[in-house]
């Protein structure tokens, strides 16, 4: 029984690698047809191609980054950059906070439901071990999420996944994520954003 669940978490993390490949390369292949259709250097042809998408294209965004918590094969931060870019700071901003509040909730349930056999099938040993001692008794685990929520470089899909097999109640681990995404995902949208427009700067001369 043992070594067929064993099997089971290794073809897991088999899966979760090859759909992090996948999707990492389907990033790479949307950035350059978004190039060469002028999407990512013009701001009016992005503005058109997103009206043209309607209300439509805000739900899909938004589902996408909630499903990008709960299934974490893709870097986060290309979503951020993906809303700005996409819909403005502001607009951006909102619908990225909306999305990334919505998946972690998810994902605290998920492990609120399934526990710590579903943290295995997701996410490596080794990134388990490392948070190990947050969960030990007398730690502070609260205290240590919300310092980890607010600051913009912690594994979040992880640690969400993590509150839900301790003791933290849905109200506390709600509040710490309503209150201390916005500081995290401003500085990720912003920061990116300014990257990627001197990026552009630079190829375009």
């Amino acid at each position: 029984m043992e070594k067929m669940n064993n099997r089971m978490q290794t073809a897991v993390h088999t899966w979760l690698q090859v759909l992090s490949i996948c999707g990492l390369a389907a990033s790479i292949i949307l950035i350059v047809l978004g190039w060469r259709a002028g999407l990512l250097t013009s701001p009016e042809a992005m503005s058109t191609f997103v009206k043209g998408l309607g209300v439509l294209g805000i739900f899909v965004f938004i589902a996408f980054q909630a499903i990008q918590v709960v299934l974490p094969v893709l870097p986060g931060n290309l979503g951020c950059l993906a809303g700005v870019m996409m819909f403005g700071a502001w607009k951006g901003f909102a619908f990225n906070y909306i999305g990334i509040c919505l998946g972690s909730l998810m994902a605290f349930g998920l492990a609120k439901m399934y526990g710590r056999p579903l943290l295995k099938k997701l996410f490596s040993e080794k990134l388990m071990e490392k948070y190990e001692h947050w969960t030990g008794e007398g730690s502070p685990f609260s205290k240590l999420f919300a310092i980890a929520i607010f600051a913009p470089v912690a594994p979040d899909d992880f640690l969400c996944y993590l509150a839900g097999t301790t003791e933290m109640s849905w109200k506390r681990f709600t509040i710490i994520i309503l209150l201390g995404k916005p500081a995290a995902l401003a500085i990720y949208s912003m920061g990116l954003t300014v990257v990627w427009q001197q990026l552009v700067r630079m190829i375009t001369g």
